[in-house]
């Protein structure tokens, strides 16, 4: 009988630590999103990078701003699907919280954006939104991956050495590519891999107590 309420009482714990689990760690980013994110960066240097492409702080400025709206699509999109379909989330709003964590630094970014595009020193950009997106990422280290602090000091500090740098260039479309690449694929494969190993523990858990509840009735 004792045996059987201790049984009882780790299903019990079990069921607590997963249930705290959930609660903290937030499903909602890809990790292929971000990764594809990355890759889309790197293409779209490669691209304008070309001499067919047009050498206009204009034309630079709206290639980048095509790969902003193509990752904000396809990860808002991965977002919603995950808030939707995931039977974890049960579609309860307040799941969706953690996302304001990361408004307060793309909110200043763009709004540094939009003033050194209209004092016309574009040179500082790539800086602004590599400090902007390594802000980000770690505003949300508390419900991600913990290695993810990393990859947002790998960001801020190519942001901060980019400002520094005496002849940063918009028009060198690389070093902004090449962050990004590193750093969307970096977060891409820490949150896919977190995926597969929280999904991993709760099928451990699952059959565990599915165990404990087959030798509770045995022993009944």
């Amino acid at each position: 009988m004792l045996t059987g309420h201790l049984r009882d009482a780790l299903a019990q714990v079990r069921q607590l630590q997963q249930a705290v689990l959930t609660r903290q760690r937030f499903g909602g980013y890809s990790g292929p999103a971000r990764a594809a994110s990355g890759t889309a960066a790197l293409l779209a240097a490669a691209i304008m990078a070309s001499d067919r492409y047009p050498q206009t702080h204009r034309a630079f400025f709206m290639g980048w701003g095509a790969v902003f709206v193509f990752a904000l699509i396809l990860n808002g999109g991965a977002l919603l699907y995950w808030f939707l379909n995931d039977p974890r989330v049960q579609r309860d709003i307040y799941r969706l919280r953690p996302i304001g964590d990361g408004v307060p630094p793309l909110v200043v970014g763009g709004a540094l954006t939009l003033m050194l595009v209209f004092h016309g020193v574009t040179q500082y950009l790539f800086g602004v939104w590599m400090c902007m997106f390594g802000l980000t990422n770690l505003a949300s280290r508390y419900v991600l991956p913990r290695y993810i602090s990393f990859v947002g000091v790998f960001y801020v500090i190519c942001g901060v050495a980019w400002l520094l740098l005496p002849q940063a260039s918009f028009m060198n479309p690389w070093p902004m590519g090449l962050v990004f690449f590193v750093g969307e694929w970096a977060g891409g494969l820490l949150l896919y891999f977190d995926e597969r190993r929280y999904l991993a523990l709760v099928r451990y858990q699952d059959i565990e107590e599915e165990r404990n509840a087959n030798r509770n009735e045995h022993h009944d």
